[in-house]
């Protein structure tokens, strides 16, 4: 019984750090995305260079608690994020103290931009899940061997999809969006695509030894998440 309890708690300490660091570079990044910069002359916005690392991450916490976990993290970040979003509009909106010098730096800053915020949450869920399906997928059925595989085959498939939905949705020329402050030209929307693209493959590639920090999970064995 004492080994036993010796060899679950290394591994919940680092599901529970995985799911602690995915929530945290989840906000950080949703914050940063409100910023579009220029990186070699391409537009990309700034949440880019957090959040791939959340793909690994979820990976962590899949490994290391199964698939129900992993999906029920997914959702649980995403409403955080809302919450954090709509927190962040009360409090901008809320009168300010008359000895307070920068309210309308705060809500000029941290007021939520709706599209940008909607069209972030929504990639994440789709990709998310559906890396979660994908690494489910691959250690189900094709090898449990060669651990970097799995993130690699599973983060190729959702950061595309992630980068796309969020690039369209969120400064697309859309129905409905047209007249949108944020519309940006097609051409600036395929650089938001491509350099984000890039930037989340080389962060994705650098983050796969993450999925080395707890030991491997007896897939086939584990019909709960069969």
């Amino acid at each position: 019984m004492s080994t036993t309890v010796r060899a679950v708690a290394p591994v919940s300490r680092v599901a529970v750090a995985a799911v602690g660091a995915y929530v945290g570079a989840q906000v950080i990044a949703d914050v940063a995305s409100l910023k579009v910069g220029s990186v070699a002359h391409r537009a990309v916005d700034l949440g880019t260079f957090v959040y791939p690392i959340t793909f690994t991450l979820r990976d962590v916490v899949h490994k290391a608690l199964g698939r129900r976990a992993a999906r029920t993290l997914v959702v649980t970040a995403a409403a955080v994020n809302l919450f954090m979003a709509l927190y962040l509009q009360w409090a901008a909106r809320a009168p300010a103290d008359a000895s307070y010098p920068l309210a309308a730096e705060f809500d000029a800053v941290l007021a939520p931009l709706w599209r940008i915020t909607v069209a972030s949450i929504l990639a994440e869920v789709i990709s998310e899940l559906v890396d979660t399906e994908v690494y489910h997928w691959f250690v189900r059925r094709v090898t449990t061997r060669h651990q970097w595989a799995r993130v690699a085959v599973s983060n190729a498939v959702s950061v595309p999809i992630d980068n796309v939905l969020f690039a369209v949705l969120a400064f697309g020329a859309i129905p409905g969006f047209a007249d949108h402050a944020l519309t940006l030209p097609w051409s600036a929307v395929w650089d938001v695509f491509l350099v984000n693209l890039t930037v989340k493959g080389l962060v994705s590639a650098v983050s796969l030894p993450l999925i080395y920090v707890t030991p491997d999970r007896d897939w086939q064995a584990d019909e709960s998440d069969a």
